[in-house]
Formats: C-alpha cells, sequence, structure tokens
C-alpha cells in the first residue's frame, strides 16, 4: 500500500506552481554567458536543475532500496561537477523542452513512489550531509522540499528579472 501521498501531492503542487510561470519563463531572456554556479540562477537554470535533480533522487531512492545493508550510502554535495554540467549545458534548451522534460520526470517519480510500501519508506540510507535518513524522509526533504524551494527560487527569479525592467521604465 501506497504511504507517500502526502508528498505525491507537493510534487504536484509544485508542478503547477512551475506551469503558472511557464509564460513568463518563455519571455525571459537566455541565461547570461557566466555560468550559473557563479551567481544567483535565472528561471531557465532553476528549471534545467529541476529536471536533472527529479531523476537523480529518484536514482538514489532506487539505490537505498537495492542496497544490502542499511544504511544505504546515498547523495551528493551541492557542488558536484555532473550536477553543475548538466545545468549549465540544459539552461539554453528552449523553454517547450524544459517542461516536457519536467512532466516526464515528475510522472516517472510519482508513479514509482506511489509503488512503494510502508517496509519499502522505511527503509535507511546514509547522506554524507544530512546523516541517516529513511526513504520517506529522502522523499519529504531531497524531492518535496526541494522542489517546493525551487519553485520559490523560480518567482524570486523572475520577479527581480521584472523589478531589473521596471527600473528602467
Amino acid at each position: 500500500m501506497a504511504t507517500l501521498y502526502a508528498q505525491v501531492e507537493r510534487l504536484r503542487v509544485a508542478r503547477d506552481n512551475l506551469v503558472r510561470v511557464r509564460s513568463r519563463i518563455e519571455l525571459s531572456p537566455l541565461p547570461p554567458d557566466d555560468l550559473p554556479r557563479r551567481r544567483e540562477w535565472v528561471g531557465r537554470e532553476v528549471l534545467a536543475h529541476i529536471d536533472e535533480m527529479l531523476p537523480y533522487w529518484l536514482g538514489e531512492i532506487e539505490r537505498v532500496l537495492a542496497g544490502g545493508v542499511e544504511p544505504v550510502p546515498f547523495g551528493r554535495a551541492p557542488s558536484d561537477l555532473i550536477r553543475l554540467l548538466t545545468v549549465d549545458r540544459d539552461r539554453t534548451l528552449p523553454v517547450p523542452e524544459l517542461y516536457t522534460r519536467l512532466d516526464n520526470s515528475l510522472e516517472r517519480v510519482v508513479r514509482r513512489l506511489l509503488e512503494l510500501d510502508e517496509r519499502q519508506v522505511a527503509r535507511r540510507g546514509l547522506n554524507k550531509q544530512r546523516g541517516e535518513m529513511t526513504v520517506g524522509q529522502i522523499v519529504d526533504v531531497m524531492l518535496a522540499a526541494h522542489i517546493e524551494e525551487h519553485c520559490r527560487q523560480m518567482t524570486a527569479a523572475l520577479d527581480r528579472k521584472q523589478t531589473t525592467r521596471g527600473d528602467r521604465g
């Protein structure tokens, strides 16, 4: 029996919030030439990261579920080179492609989370920064809270851009 309904609903609400700002992202300029790790991210970069992080964290959950001896090591640092290079690469993709990736990844994550039973949700992993976490906690923190934070970051980035344009006049 599925136990992660609340987290799945949070993921769906976050996706809906991202869909609501789609036209603002489409109207925003391409990201600056300098790499996003050296400054605050703009909307397309946030979206590129969300697209990258959803399948990443699902893979880490699968790693914990398949691990033999608990707690199973999982996760990465924010400075992870693959994470940064993926955002660098995908930040200039067309907005429709970024949203297609979002929908595909989120539906895959949701489908899998709804398959997990209580025993699986209780499996334990070990993260270098956060310590021991159950799969339920990983879903709550690394997926649901993570995407919610990026929704707030997206809104702030778009609002900054709007204010900048408004100040010019």
